[in-house]
């Protein structure tokens, strides 16, 4: 099975869990009068269209590319990825003020039913979180793992204070503490994942590739005499471009220079999981706006192809 179709699997699960217990928890939260568990099924909705977009982004990626899209579609997860951190922290912010509002005017709490539906959506979401987490999982699969793992965390904090409500309800106060514990942790979660996705679209240089250290196992390979203007971005989560001018030393003919450039690219791709490179070779270093009149028009692609 490959990664695509594991993970389209995986939403699909985790899509109908949130559908059910969304449903779950509205009727509890409402039944209950629990700001706690209507907050946990807000999220659980956002979580709903949040492994939703997830789910059609992971589709999307795996279509072919085309004239008008050369790179394909690697870019659809991070936009699912920026638009469900987006989405994580505007219901944040209206859990937060309902929170704030329950504060200030308390309700008696069914202290028995929070904690009832609170620990089968721990339960639940939890198992979730699990089944989407991923070790080097991309910027996508890392927002839908985040909605499950804040709502797990969510529904811990609700279970809490459904304990402290079925010890001493006269406690109101807990149950919409509850929900402002877990809007912090969420929201400081959304905002890293929103920053990671808006350096992909940024094209950023990936936080985890020392620039210095990859010039320098290029400028290591045999027949390099120099490397300049690298840059080095992502695609997405999993796929990553390099664009690079490399100095050849001497007058190597076109054929010497394509066995340097395919040197290059075996040396790089695998330590710094560089899926594309392209390699503009020269026989001295050129000047921004000269043409180099030795092999400045030779490119090296990710697939060893020359042109000249």
């Amino acid at each position: 099975m490959d990664r695509a179709t594991s993970r389209t699997r995986r939403l699909v699960v985790a899509l109908g869990l949130n559908i059910a217990l969304a449903a779950a928890q509205l009727v509890g939260g409402l039944v209950a009068h629990s700001t706690g568990l209507l907050s946990d099924a807000g999220h659980n909705v956002t979580d709903v269209a949040g492994v939703a977009m997830s789910l059609l982004a992971v589709r999307w990626a795996t279509r072919p590319r085309s004239p008008s899209h050369s790179f394909g579609y690697h870019r659809g997860p991070i936009l699912a990825a920026l638009g469900n951190a987006a989405v994580i922290a505007v219901i944040t912010v209206a859990i937060v003020a309902e929170s704030v509002d329950r504060l200030l005017h308390p309700r008696a709490v069914h202290g028995g039913l929070v904690v009832m539906v609170a620990a089968i959506a721990f339960v639940i979401n939890g198992l979730a979180a699990l089944m989407l987490r991923e070790r080097d999982g991309d910027l996508n699969m890392r927002s839908a793992a985040l909605h499950m793992g804040g709502d797990a965390l969510g529904s811990l904090a609700v279970l809490s204070a459904g304990v402290v409500l079925v010890a001493n309800p006269s406690l109101r106060w807990a149950d919409p503490t509850a929900s402002l514990v877990v809007a912090v942790i969420i929201v400081v979660e959304a905002y890293r994942l929103l920053r990671s996705s808006v350096d992909v679209l940024l094209e950023s240089s990936p936080a985890d590739v020392d620039l210095d250290e990859l010039t320098s196992v290029m400028g290591r390979v045999p027949g390099v005499a120099e490397v300049h203007d690298l840059h080095v971005w992502s695609l997405s989560s999993d796929v990553r471009a390099l664009s690079a001018h490399v100095v050849l030393s001497g007058h190597p003919t076109l054929e010497q220079a394509q066995v340097v450039g395919d040197q290059v690219k075996s040396a790089i791709g695998e330590p710094f999981t560089i899926a594309h490179s392209t390699l503009e070779l020269e026989c001295e270093r050129c000047i921004d706006g000269e043409v180099d009149p030795c092999l400045m028009d030779s490119v090296v692609d990710s697939r060893g192809a020359a042109s000249r």
